[in-house]
């Protein structure tokens, strides 16, 4: 019999494991911004040797998610501003555009799915699960790609914004009611089951701007998780290490 697992490529190497786990965990705010990092703690933590921590943190330096300071140590990068907004361009012009050129009428088994995810997120808002949520709203926005047959764009969106998700989930945490953007979501929904592309659109563009206050709003709660653009030479502390 032929072995089916050859198809699936080859299994994912201790740095590639390394990498993935570093970088959900500053994603996901395990990692702090402007936590320190210890290879060692790190390594042990993980299960693997320091050489594939140091090359994750080094890749996930050249992402802007980690600084290396000689003498100093690594510690998780402080959110920028300037990124967040970068990344919420890329996101906007390819997600808007994409529903613009979406055209109606749209498949009733389209809608039905879309409000099938609307419940699943109210499901989630009572129960209180922010990470159930915001898998659950990644979904949602791929599924608005699907409805032009741009699903495949969603790789570029997601390459484009790990600093922007920080945000996002320091919004729900802090800032933004998981209801309010389930409402944002509606009116999305709404506008194209009535089978009007533009008034999804500007839905669409107001729901993903909403970060921007959001970050205005956290960045004056929790200024020690942002940057302010000047460089910073922080003071190693405490080591956060992974649960």
């Amino acid at each position: 019999m032929a072995d089916d697992t050859r198809s699936e490529g080859p299994p994912p190497s201790a740095r590639d494991r390394a990498l993935d786990t570093l970088r959900r965990a500053v994603i996901t705010l395990e990692l702090k911004p402007g936590a320190p990092l210890s290879e060692n703690e790190l390594a042990t933590r993980l299960a693997v040797s320091r050489t594939p921590v140091r090359e994750s943190l080094l890749l996930l330096r050249e992402e802007g998610l980690v600084e290396v300071y000689p003498q100093v140590g690594s510690f998780v990068s402080l959110v920028d501003p300037e990124r967040v907004g970068q990344a919420q361009f890329i996101r906007e012009a390819i997600e808007c555009t994409s529903l613009a050129q979406a055209e109606p009428p749209f498949s009733p088994e389209h809608v039905a799915d879309l409000r099938t995810a609307l419940l699943a997120q109210r499901d989630a808002d009572a129960a209180g699960d922010h990470d159930r949520f915001f898998a659950l709203d990644e979904e949602f926005h791929r599924a608005l790609l699907a409805l032009a047959g741009r699903e495949s764009a969603w790789r570029t969106v997601n390459a484009a914004k790990a600093h922007l998700d920080r945000a996002r989930r320091l919004s729900l945490i802090d800032t933004r009611p998981m209801g309010e953007l389930i409402e944002q979501h509606t009116r999305v929904v709404d506008a194209i089951e009535a089978g009007d592309p533009a008034a999804a659109v500007d839905a669409l563009r107001s729901h993903l701007r909403a970060v921007f206050d959001d970050v205005e709003r956290i960045r004056a709660a929790t200024p020690e998780y942002f940057t302010d653009g000047r460089p910073q030479r922080p003071v190693r502390r405490t080591v956060t290490s992974l649960k």
